[in-house]
C-alpha cells in the first residue's frame, strides 16, 4: 500500500495582459503529493488559488503524512471535520492532486476513473465584465461580441455587465444581444450580486423572461446567500435561476437546494471540495432531478463535466481576435516562477529555494 510521505507547495506569480500599460500580477500555488513508492500527483488551482486557500492547504497537509493516497473519501471527511470552523477551500487542491496521482498510477484520465459520460463538452462564451475604455465598453460591443461568438459556432453566451447596480444597464445589454443574435443562441445573465435591491432583481428577472434567457445568475447584493430570498424571487419570474456559487460546503449547498433557493446548482470545483466534493454534489442533484453548472474553467472542471450527466455547458472564457486585449482578461503571460516552497514529510530533496520540513 502506498503512503503519502511528502506534500510540497510551490508559490509562483504571473501577469495578465489586459491592455497597454495594464499587467496586474497574481500569486498562485501548486500542490504536489508524493508517496513512498514513487507515485506523484499535483494540482495548480487558478480561481481558487487564493492566499487563504494556500494557508489552509499548509495546515491540512501536516496531518496527511502516512495516509493512503487512494483513500480520498477518508481524507475528504477528515479535512472537512478538522477545518469545520473555516470555509474548507483548501480541500480542493489536495483532493485534485490525489485524483491526479490515481490517474497517473492507473494510466487513465480522471474522467474515466469517475465513470465517464461524454468525450466532447458543449461550451458557452462567458464575457468579462464591461470596461470603460476598450474591450466591452458599450452596449453595442456586447452585441458585436455575441455575434462573433455565434459565427464561431458557440451555441450560448453569458453576459457579465458593467456591475453598476443599474437594472436599466442590464436590460439594455440583454435586449441588444438578443436582437443581434436572434432566438437560435442561448443567453444567460449574471449581474454578479451587483443589483442593489430585491425589486431590481425582479425587474431584470422579468426582462430575462421576456427575452427568453436560459438562466439568471446571482442577481443581487445578498451574494446569493439567502435561500428564502431566492425562493421568493423565483415566485416572481419564470427564468430558471443559477444560484449557490457562494455557498460553501456539501451539506450547506444541499440545504440551500432543499430550501428552494435555486433551480440549478452552481458548483465551483476549486472551492467546493475538489473533484470528490463536486461529484458528491452533482450526484445529489441528479437524484432530485436538478441540473448543475460548474463555475469557471480548468482541467479539473473538464474531467468532472465529462463524467456528469446532469449539466449543460462548460464555461469558456472566450475572446474574438478582432477585439483588443481588454476584451479578454484571461490571456496570461508568465513573468516569475517558483518564488517559495514549503514541504511536509521526507526531506531528501534538493531545491534552490528555502525548504521547510515536517516529519
Amino acid at each position: 500500500m502506498s503512503k503519502i510521505d511528502r506534500i510540497t507547495i510551490q508559490t509562483y506569480r504571473y501577469a495578465l495582459d489586459t491592455g497597454p500599460g495594464r499587467q496586474p500580477e497574481f500569486t498562485r500555488f501548486i500542490v504536489t503529493i508524493d508517496t513512498d513508492d514513487g507515485l506523484s500527483g499535483c494540482y495548480a488551482p487558478h480561481f481558487g488559488g487564493t492566499p487563504h486557500a494556500q494557508a489552509q492547504v499548509q495546515e491540512m497537509a501536516r496531518g496527511l503524512i502516512g495516509m493512503d493516497p487512494e483513500q480520498r473519501e477518508r481524507i475528504f471527511e477528515r479535512l472537512k471535520l478538522s477545518h469545520r470552523h473555516y470555509d474548507k477551500t483548501g480541500i480542493a487542491a489536495i483532493d485534485t492532486a490525489l485524483w491526479d496521482l490515481a490517474g497517473k498510477k492507473y494510466g487513465v484520465p480522471i474522467a474515466q476513473l469517475l465513470g465517464g459520460f461524454r468525450e466532447r463538452l458543449p461550451v458557452y462564451a462567458s464575457t468579462t465584465s464591461g470596461q470603460r475604455a476598450g474591450g466591452l465598453d458599450s452596449i453595442e460591443r456586447y452585441a458585436d461580441f455575441a455575434e462573433s461568438c455565434q459565427e464561431a459556432g458557440i451555441p450560448a453566451y453569458k453576459i457579465h455587465s458593467f456591475f453598476d447596480g443599474n437594472p436599466k444597464t442590464e436590460i439594455a445589454i440583454m435586449s441588444a444581444v438578443r436582437k443581434r443574435v436572434g432566438q437560435d443562441m442561448k443567453l444567460m445573465n449574471d449581474p454578479a450580486s451587483s443589483l442593489t435591491s430585491f425589486m431590481d432583481a425582479v425587474e431584470v428577472g422579468r426582462a430575462c423572461d421576456d427575452l427568453g434567457f436560459f438562466w439568471y445568475e446571482d442577481p443581487y447584493r445578498d451574494a446569493s446567500s439567502s435561500a428564502v430570498a431566492h425562493k421568493r424571487l423565483r415566485d416572481f419570474i419564470r427564468t430558471p435561476m443559477l444560484i449557490a456559487e457562494h455557498i460553501r460546503g456539501f451539506e450547506q449547498k444541499a440545504d440551500f437546494v432543499l430550501a428552494g433557493g435555486t433551480d440549478i446548482m452552481h458548483i465551483d470545483p476549486e472551492l467546493d471540495g475538489g473533484i470528490t466534493g463536486t461529484m458528491k454534489l452533482a450526484h445529489f442533484c441528479d437524484a432530485i432531478g436538478m441540473e448543475v453548472q460548474l463555475h469557471t474553467a480548468g482541467p479539473m472542471h473538464r474531467h468532472c463535466m465529462a463524467a456528469i450527466v446532469n449539466t449543460h455547458f462548460y464555461e469558456l472564457g472566450w475572446c474574438d481576435r478582432t477585439f483588443r486585449p481588454t476584451s479578454c482578461s484571461r490571456r496570461s503571460t508568465p513573468t516569475t516562477t517558483a518564488t517559495r516552497w514549503a514541504t511536509w514529510g521526507r526531506t531528501d530533496v534538493s531545491l534552490s529555494l528555502p525548504v521547510r520540513a515536517w516529519a
